[in-house]
């Protein structure tokens, strides 16, 4: 087998996508990482108990053998809805970390298209993302907490596998924030939740809109109706960075909802009972997994939509 990571690495490159390389054995570190974050009390109990009791920081059973973790970026933009209401065309924006270009499937294809010819194989690996980019030197944290990708900024997707091909070297390194976010406040003044804070890193997650609208939980009584940006996430400090400067105005036209799909999707009809063209119309844009939230969330992105005040 003469195939190196770096060879893989230089494939996803040619391939659109920006990747990097460690041992597995550094999937410890994240899990240690977290763990500090907890004892120092900077993670909301809720968060935490709602959002990190899915990772797996060892090798799956059917990769036991993994030698080292692939972290990938995926470009992606934002992509805008239009739904159907009282006569009225409503554009309602998806943010970019949900999957529109190229699913995840396309990156594990490109993976393969290299490893399987050399006898390798890779396996999703279910990690905090977000830290293993930053922590590879893929990508940078910014004042948001967003991970800022170059050429991409934060208008990517980002999905780790386990390998049993031998990483080249190991580029471990601790979390890096951007040049200019030392100098730059935009994101925290943009932000309406008061989320990012000017005493420390890491973001207060708990009064985070994505966190809150992708929760089924009732929306807490402070969240202002009017801060809803988007179906589901949130594009505020994203689109007030400068460095998405060139990536801001990247949308696509996503799917059109008829107004009968647009009723019948506020009315919270199940997955099971909607049309066959409305669910492939929600899976083209990764949404098949929100069917608890979807008409909460879209009853107030559209609330915002009809008065002109969603951003893209």
């Amino acid at each position: 087998m003469s195939l190196a990571a770096t060879d893989v690495l230089t494939h996803l490159e040619a391939s659109g996508f920006r990747a990097r390389a460690v041992p597995a054995g550094r999937a410890s570190d994240l899990a240690s990482s977290l763990d500090a974050w907890r004892r120092s009390r900077a993670l909301d109990e809720t968060f935490d108990r709602h959002t990190l009791y899915a990772f797996r920081f060892t090798p799956p059973e059917d990769l036991p053998a993994a030698r080292s973790l692939i972290i990938v970026s995926n470009p992606q933009p934002q992509v805008r809805l239009t739904f159907c209401r009282e006569g009225r065309s409503l554009p309602v924006t998806l943010p970019p970390t949900y999957v529109w270009r190229r699913p995840d499937a396309e990156v594990r294809a490109a993976l393969l298209e290299v490893l399987e010819p050399e006898g390798y194989s890779v396996v999703r690996a279910v990690l905090p993302v977000k830290l293993l980019a930053v922590h590879s030197g893929l990508a940078r944290y910014g004042r948001n907490n967003l991970c800022y990708v170059p050429g991409f900024g934060t208008f990517h997707r980002l999905v780790a596998f386990y390998s049993d091909l031998p990483p080249a070297d190991d580029p471990w390194q601790e979390p890096l924030m951007l040049e200019r976010c030392h100098d730059c406040s935009a994101c925290r003044r943009e932000c309406p939740a008061g989320a990012i804070p000017e005493d420390r890193f890491l973001l207060r997650a708990e009064r985070c809109l994505t966190y809150h609208n992708e929760d089924p939980a009732p929306m807490p009584g402070w969240i202002d109706p009017a801060w809803h940006n988007a179906i589901v996430g949130c594009m505020r400090c994203q689109l007030a960075c400068p460095e998405n400067k060139s990536q801001r105005q990247w949308v696509e036209a996503g799917p059109e909802f008829t107004a009968e799909e647009t009723d019948l999707l506020l009315q919270g009809v199940g997955f099971d009972d909607l049309p066959g063209e409305t669910v492939a119309k929600l899976e083209s844009v990764d949404l098949q997994d929100c069917a608890d939230i979807l008409a909460r969330n879209l009853c107030l992105a559209l609330g915002q939509a009809a008065h002109g005040t969603t951003g893209e």
